[in-house]
């Protein structure tokens, strides 16, 4: 809906947000609360984030409604998640209110810091988040915080600090990390998603490179040298690069990962001819790599490495994110956001670690686009389960439009050995587990929409 604005978010006293539940939405609104800024914001339904930021006096409205937007108003935030009829978006142009959208908004946030780290990438984002803000958080630094989950360390998803560093996601749909001021960015990875919005891989290794073309001449990329897509992005870098990894020779490379029953991860990390251990307490040599950026960055900011590394370790994991949801008969638990291929098999590689018998995977695919245009690589994704369980797909911002269902998924499943089945609702899914699943197996529920409450259903009963 609109283009890169600079505006001095100080101007602004009384400001609404349309989407106000979203959790990057939220923790903007919080930072101003704490400004004293007036906030108000709109969502569909209820949660407990609005009820936080309730409690901290934002004015918040169930429901999206024109008469929403006040006439004493100065500033509109919205989140991509809205359409273009939405009732308030077209109320504030019919009033003239200055409307800007959460990417462009949190970018000219970041500029009001003296630093600012932006944690970007296909996947790990807010993994690689928390673990630097478990490393962050209680240091001289005191960085304000923005994450794109819940964290028990900062309390939430957000952790307001000082004016001198501020860390957060940055995430790559509609190219809105080119909004964004970083004077570190770090490149996780770099594959194809949102195909909902880019053409291809291509179009998307030319995003990052944008990325990288804003943070200054004084400042630093640290990219993961493992990856030729995520390397291809830092080619024509003006500021510093930093690489790390596993496979190639890195400024941080780690060497040597090994995994115990019990999930814990241990590897040695060699920067500058210096090799110190790590002991890092969630599983998957997915989060080594995500472990290794936090480490980078942190070490980047100015930290001593045998510090980084004694604080990594307090690292138990963001919510939603291999996430321990408790047992039953014998059975334990784990919720993950996985919700691309990539994701689904280094979430079951991480699983494989663990001295469980069978892996029952329930898989709730996100989003028809993304269903359609990866579903080979999907199909794929699943061998290091032995059940697999898929769900509807979950529409969020889109409309079914009959092209793709889950239960194609579960054909191709089939043809490649997979033993797959769809349940059409989660209460089926519920009981069919519990009549069939055996003790010491484990349930592994997967996707970013409302999957989870399966796992916690098994839980509570």
């Amino acid at each position: 809906m609109m283009n890169s604005v600079d505006i001095n978010i100080d101007d602004y006293s009384n400001v609404h947000f349309i989407g106000l539940g979203g959790i990057s939405m939220s923790a903007l609104a919080e930072i101003l609360i704490d400004k004293g800024v007036k906030v108000s914001g709109s969502d569909s339904k209820d949660s407990a984030i609005l009820q936080k930021l309730k409690s901290k006096g934002a004015n918040v409205y169930i429901g999206h409604k024109a008469e929403n937007i006040k006439d004493d108003l100065d500033l509109i935030v919205y989140t991509d998640a809205i359409s273009a009829d939405n009732p308030e978006f077209l109320e504030a142009k019919n009033k003239s209110i200055m409307i800007i959208d959460r990417g462009n908004f949190l970018g000219q946030l970041m500029r009001r810091y003296k630093n600012s780290i932006a944690i970007s990438g296909t996947h790990g984002k807010t993994t690689t988040t928390g673990m630097l803000s478990t490393i962050l958080h209680d240091t001289d630094l005191d960085p304000t915080i923005l994450l794109g989950g819940q964290l028990d360390c900062i309390n939430g998803n957000v952790r307001i600090g000082g004016n001198d560093l501020i860390l957060t996601e940055a995430c790559e749909y509609k190219r809105n990390i080119l909004k964004f001021h970083a004077t570190i960015g770090v490149i996780l990875n770099v594959e194809a998603d949102h195909l909902d919005y880019y053409k291809d891989l291509g179009e998307i290794v030319e995003t990052f490179k944008g990325f990288v073309d804003k943070i200054p001449k004084d400042g630093i990329v640290i990219v993961n040298g493992d990856d030729p897509s995520a390397l291809e992005t830092v080619e024509n870098a003006v500021c510093q690069v930093l690489t790390f990894g596993i496979d190639c020779d890195s400024t941080y490379k780690a060497s040597d990962v090994t995994f115990n029953q019990a999930g814990v991860s241990f590897f040695n990390l060699t920067v500058n001819d210096n090799t110190y251990p790590v002991v890092l307490n969630v599983t998957g040599m997915h989060n080594v790599y995500n472990a290794i950026a936090a480490i980078a960055s942190a070490h980047a900011s100015g930290l001593e490495m045998e510090d980084v590394i004694a604080r990594i370790a307090d690292y138990n994991g963001t919510h939603r994110r291999l996430e321990s949801k408790g047992s039953f008969k014998d059975v334990r638990v784990i919720d993950d956001y996985a919700h691309h291929p990539t994701e689904i098999l280094a979430a079951l590689k991480a699983v494989k670690n663990l001295d469980v018998n069978d892996i029952w995977c329930i898989f709730q695919p996100h989003t028809y686009t993304r269903t359609k245009s990866l579903l080979k690589e999907f199909s794929e994704s699943f061998s290091d389960a032995d059940k697999v369980i898929v769900c509807d797909i979950y529409a969020a911002r889109e409309k079914d439009t009959g092209e793709i269902h889950s239960k194609q998924l579960v054909n191709l499943l089939k043809e490649n050995n997979v033993d797959a089945m769809y349940f059409e609702s989660f209460e089926e899914i519920k009981d069919y587990i519990k009549e069939n699943i055996k003790s010491g197996d484990l349930v592994l529920t997967m996707g970013a929409g409302d999957v989870y409450t399966i796992g916690e259903m098994l839980v509570e009963q």
